[in-house]
């Protein structure tokens, strides 16, 4: 999870504009769901899709809240356009599994040996399941994990440890020190892709490795039945547009970033791999079959946690987002859409004589956020 701004505040001629860049980018107004449901304004019509609003956390974290869902606390600039409670945490879970098994049960894609891996950096742990699967597999290795809000797993093994940390900021690690950096669904989140990666090449040591494992919003079909009217055809429409508006970037995979930005880190060995993940069990090949379920389960688990900030943004209320989530789960389960949206895994290396650019903190060894704690006890 990394950092984004509040909704937007709007007069209504903005509003207008607004309304008009939506249309311009292809959106269906709200207003639209409802007759595809042909439904009025029945309250019990939401009660199967009710979902938890209890927090993960101890109530000591204070978050803000949208319609009733928490997020990020207000009282930082650092921001997440997704929920942060339980809801949403089990859906972050169900799609790690998804992530693993895209990967053919691996965690990672980078060349690492377990001997000479001593430190390892996951950027925007999330609930942390990835870091304690990589933690839990490379017993040896000094594993830190960090995000924008805090992460109470139930078991935590001794090599691992969970920090606060927004990557779009300085970091609080020495330079040339992690063998392996890891960074997972960032999309929409970073500010500047190029400078992130410039970072974590100045936190490597030589010869470490970063991975991104990144993917579209955009969800598509090969056989036309996604269409560009369907809920399954609006969503990556809504979250490109949403992020236009607050200034973050849905288009990182489109846009080839992950690529580019290693490459102007100095880079070397540069490798990536797209992957085409079903969403929903309608796949004949029985491996695909059980990513589309699995990726099914993880989105409808919190499809309302996914949409609610990027339709907040164009101006939807409640009761419009719920009629559009109820459309998506209807077009998700009727098995007559064959949707599947691309990720892209990319890893590079740091060179043992970097000639590039190795980030903004090469000048300077970063603190540790023990050091920092100590100083400002002082």
């Amino acid at each position: 999870m990394n950092p984004l701004p509040h909704p937007p505040t709007t007069s209504t001629a903005t509003m207008k504009v607004d309304e008009d860049a939506a249309v311009n980018a292809g959106i269906l107004p709200a207003e639209h769901w409802s007759a595809q449901l042909g439904i009025s304004d029945d309250k019990s019509l939401f009660d199967s899709d009710k979902e938890s609003t209890k927090s993960l956390y101890p109530s000591i974290f204070k978050y803000r809240t949208i319609h009733g869902r928490t997020y990020h606390p207000e009282t930082t600039d650092a921001m997440y356009w997704a929920t942060n409670d339980r809801t949403q945490a089990e859906s972050l879970d169900i799609n790690h599994h998804c992530c693993t098994l895209a990967l053919e049960g691996k965690l990672f894609l980078s060349p690492l040996d377990k001997k000479t891996c001593k430190t390892a950096l996951d950027i925007g742990t999330g609930t942390g399941i990835w870091a304690i699967d990589f933690a839990e597999e490379f017993k040896q290795t000094t594993v830190t994990a960090t995000d924008i809000t805090p992460v109470a797993p139930s078991y935590i093994p001794p090599n691992l440890t969970f920090e606060i940390e927004d990557c779009n900021k300085t970091w609080a690690f020495p330079n040339n020190h992690f063998d392996f950096i890891h960074i997972r669904w960032l999309n929409g989140s970073v500010t500047d892709w190029e400078r992130l990666f410039e970072r974590a090449s100045a936190h490597m040591r030589a010869g470490g490795w970063l991975e991104s494992y990144e993917m579209s919003a955009i969800v598509e079909s090969d056989d036309g039945s996604v269409t560009k009217t369907s809920a399954l055809g609006q969503w990556g429409k809504i979250f490109i547009e949403g992020g236009r508006k607050f200034g973050m970037s849905f288009t990182v995979f489109q846009d080839g970033m992950q690529r580019t930005a290693m490459e102007k880190a100095g880079l070397v060995d540069i490798q990536e791999r797209e992957i085409k993940m079903p969403i929903g069990s309608w796949p004949t090949d029985d491996a695909a079959k059980e990513q589309g379920t699995f990726t099914q389960a993880a989105l409808e688990q919190d499809t309302e946690g996914y949409i609610l900030f990027m339709a907040e943004t164009l101006g939807w209320t409640k009761r419009q987002v719920l009629i559009y989530v109820k459309n998506v789960r209807r077009e998700m389960r009727s098995k007559k859409y064959h949707g599947f949206y691309r990720q892209k895994v990319v890893w590079g290396r740091k060179p043992e004589n970097p000639a590039g650019p190795v980030g903004p903190e090469r000048a300077k060894t970063a603190p540790s956020s023990a050091a920092k704690r100590k100083a400002s006890e002082d």
